[in-house]
């Protein structure tokens, strides 16, 4: 951790790692992060009152610290990344590292169901500075791989979670106009993606779509390339949907297989084929990936299918959203076997001076696909040309509940800043309330 020991405490080592003295139990180690509006040194006492193991703060808040190890150095954060490397070296496990502008999170999910022995995945959002190395410590002796999504939120952050995964294989799912606003153009975007290649052990791996011109020049350097896609190394021959469920027949340098997966969306299947490939890049067998596909499960809010009244389905899908995830979430929407199809969307974040071109290009798609309603929620959706326009989530239920009839099928999709996941909780409340006589 690069710190300097101030007070020691009890034997033995710390069971966990905590950034939140609140939650802080017995026998954890604390790291004080300073953070936009407050500095976590200054509640290390609390947390040592709640029975912490151990402390790691700047050296300011250091002072006078005592009844458990005290660790102080200038950077906690630092220190915190210091001691998942260390601790990522010394389980032995193999690590998948995965980043990209779509689908990054489901890829984590398919492949932690698919590869065989102990997995530990990164839990929900655990994918920044702070929630990758907190995933890595939380991994237990015996681990035999680690799953790890990594966010990017600027240049030079997924070079920085790579130097503390350290991956064996590097994932990239796709690459697009998604934090334009931040690096400007889809090459840069692809640049900063590409920095979880640059320090691949001599025997890893990389795996990258069949089509990603922006990443062709950063792959040269590669120890192996995987390609996942139509005419790639893992490529699904043919399949075939039903109502719950989709068979698929994959090809792969291993052979072919087929595979049963508990989800009907394309795009699903598609990042399915990055993760069988990543397994491929390890050494697994199609077949042993293919036995454990039925226990895919996917993480919330990200195309959670929910039953609301009589033959009503909703696709929550409201984790976040960009060009092409919104196009890829309504072309599944237009193939679900319903009466009427209705759209529910919230702004795409962070596209950049392009945003209402953007918009209005995933509003004319809907149109191509036969989106029934279109509703647009918040100002910046507007230039979706919607149907109906709305101010917030709860008045989007409030026009789709007495509208609601058979067999219909609503897809609620924005970015994380929109709060989309408040129209399913309102209508579902909607639904359930008692009809008053008049």
């Amino acid at each position: 951790m690069d710190a300097e020991l101030v007070a020691e405490g009890a034997e033995g080592f710390p069971s966990r790692a905590e950034i939140d003295s609140r939650r802080v139990g017995s026998g954890d180690l604390f790291f004080g992060l300073a953070g936009e509006s407050a500095d976590g040194g200054t509640f290390a006492e609390a947390a040592i009152g709640a029975g912490a193991w151990g402390a790691v703060v700047r050296p300011e808040h250091a002072a006078g610290l005592s009844g458990c190890w005290v660790f102080a150095t200038a950077d906690p954060l630092r220190a915190l990344g210091g001691l998942a490397r260390e601790w990522r070296r010394r389980l032995g496990a193999r690590v998948i590292g995965i980043t990209g502008s779509v689908g990054k999170t489901s890829v984590k999910d398919i492949a932690g169901a698919l590869l065989p022995g102990r997995v530990e995945a990164s839990p929900e959002n655990f994918n920044t500075e702070i929630g990758l190395p907190l995933a890595v410590l939380a991994a237990e002796s015996g681990t035999e791989t680690l799953v790890l999504e990594m966010a990017m939120r600027g240049a030079g952050q997924i070079a920085e979670l790579a130097q503390i995964a350290e991956p064996d294989v590097a994932v990239i799912t796709s690459v697009g106009p998604v934090h334009v606003e931040l690096l400007g153009s889809v090459e840069a975007i692809a640049a900063v993606k590409a920095e979880i290649l640059a320090d691949l052990p001599a025997g890893g791996a990389a795996v990258v779509p069949v089509d990603s011109p922006p990443l062709e020049g950063h792959l040269d350097a590669v120890p192996r390339l995987l390609r996942f896609g139509e005419g790639g190394d893992v490529a699904a021959l043919g399949s075939e949907v039903g109502t719950t469920s989709m068979e698929a027949l994959i090809s792969t340098p291993l052979g072919e297989q087929s595979f049963h997966f508990p989800f009907t969306e394309a795009y699903n299947l598609s990042n399915a084929l990055a993760a069988v490939a990543a397994g491929v890049a390890l050494g697994v067998s199609p077949a042993e990936m293919a036995a454990r596909a039925p226990r895919i499960g996917f993480s919330r809010l990200r195309g959670e299918r929910l039953e609301m009244g009589d033959g009503v389905i909703l696709v929550n899908d409201c984790y976040n959203a960009n060009p092409v995830s919104m196009r890829a979430a309504l072309d599944h929407l237009a193939t679900l076997d319903a009466t009427r199809r209705v759209a529910v969307l919230g702004e795409m974040a962070e596209l950049g001076p392009d945003a209402a071109a953007f918009h209005r290009q995933i509003g004319e798609h809907a149109r191509r696909q036969g989106i029934d309603l279109l509703i647009g929620v918040g100002e910046a959706a507007r230039d979706y040309g919607p149907d109906e326009l709305v101010a917030d989530p709860e008045e989007a239920a409030e026009l789709l509940a007495p509208q609601l009839g058979h067999d219909e099928a609503i897809l609620v999709k924005g970015s994380r800043s929109a709060g989309l996941e408040a129209v399913a909780v309102a209508l579902d409340e909607l639904l359930a309330a008692p009809v008053e006589d008049d």
